[in-house]
């Protein structure tokens, strides 16, 4: 039996002879218009513009330093809220949840009459353990996040008054001023930086470190790939082998980590703390994100784009001061940079699509 020889190929078509698009690198121009904080960068530069024309203090270098202090308040919480976000997910438990860091931290430190570091590290054990359980109780039931961190809002809200009243009488917690080991926890959490003659607090060097790791994670690690995956489509990256469960608890332990932060600042900045503080705030770090870049709906943003947003939240708040204007405004003007923002960043990923 005589074998058949094989056909010849088809020459190549025009369709044939074009170059794999995967292959073709994309022109500087495409990779500006496809990073998600674009729009927020250039809405930053129109406020630090317009703030710099309103008010004559604003570009004092001391002027300057408090929009950036006010910036890395914000900006702890937003990067890592940013980055849940990008997961596809909400924390509205993080605004109170800083508050209880700092009761925690306070209280357990004057009742056991121990060094004020003790009360540091059992703190940071609860916070991340109030990030693993809004983790764990997502991905183990049906309810969304928005149920269940709302749900751990309001546990938390009312253990922080409850737990207040009953142990130190008061709203408020004792002073620990005077206990071992504050000094050297303000140095780390509430200490100031003079630079050239300028008060720079020392939480934005937490805020730096905060964005350079989450960017770090999200651009050159696995992590970064599981997270914008999930945040994307999670029954996609599930299929993939993309541990979506771990993933998503690993990103509220995150925000837990950044309302520790946070709350000891708040702590050993001003020795005591009000029990309701924090109502709200959440928020303020969703609309930081948001202004940012990230998409409610998931799977787009980043943490430089947070930051961004957190400074244009620091130039407007304190800008509006520079100015002297009536403050009352202040939330009218969160609101049009709101929705400013969204609106360029939906233009700038259509003319990004556009463009491929």
């Amino acid at each position: 039996m005589t074998a058949t020889a094989p056909a010849p190929a088809p020459s190549p078509g025009p369709a044939d002879t074009k170059t794999d698009e995967r292959l073709l690198k994309a022109s500087p121009l495409k990779k500006l218009m496809g990073r998600p904080e674009l729009g927020s960068v250039v809405g930053a530069i129109a406020v630090f513009i317009f703030f710099a024309v309103a008010a004559d203090s604003f570009l004092q270098a001391n002027s300057l330093a408090t929009v950036l202090y006010a910036a890395s308040t914000l900006g702890i919480m937003a990067v890592p809220v940013a980055l849940l976000m990008i997961g596809g997910e909400f924390d509205l438990s993080a605004g109170v949840m800083v508050t209880t860091s700092a009761l925690v931290s306070s209280m357990f430190s004057y009742q056991m009459t121990a060094n004020v570091w003790v009360g540091v590290l059992v703190s940071l054990v609860v916070t991340l353990a109030i990030g693993v359980f809004n983790g764990v109780m997502l991905t183990r039931t049906d309810p969304p996040s928005f149920i269940i961190t709302l749900g751990t809002f309001l546990m938390l809200t009312g253990m922080n008054l409850g737990f207040t009243k009953l142990i130190s009488g008061t709203v408020s917690t004792k002073s620990i001023a005077d206990m071992e080991g504050f000094a050297s926890a303000k140095d780390v959490f509430a200490s100031t930086l003079t630079i050239g003659g300028v008060d720079f607090k020392i939480t934005i060097l937490w805020w730096l470190g905060l964005i350079a790791v989450a960017t770090w994670i999200l651009l050159r690690t696995r992590v970064g790939n599981w997270i914008f995956a999930v945040g994307g489509g999670e029954e996609a990256a599930r299929a993939v082998g993309v541990p979506v469960a771990i993933t998503k608890i690993g990103l509220y332990m995150g925000v837990a980590f950044g309302a520790w932060i946070s709350g000891q600042h708040l702590l050993f900045s001003y020795d005591v703390v009000q029990s309701g503080e924090g109502v709200g705030n959440e928020l303020i770090y969703i609309i930081a994100a948001v202004i940012g870049g990230c998409l409610i709906t998931g799977g787009y943003g980043s943490a430089v784009g947070a930051a961004v947003g957190a400074l244009i939240f620091g130039m407007v708040s304190k800008g509006i001061v520079f100015a002297e204007w009536n403050p009352d405004w202040f939330k009218f003007f969160l609101g049009v940079m709101l929705l400013l923002a969204t609106l360029l960043n939906h233009w700038v990923r259509k003319r990004a699509e556009a463009t491929k």
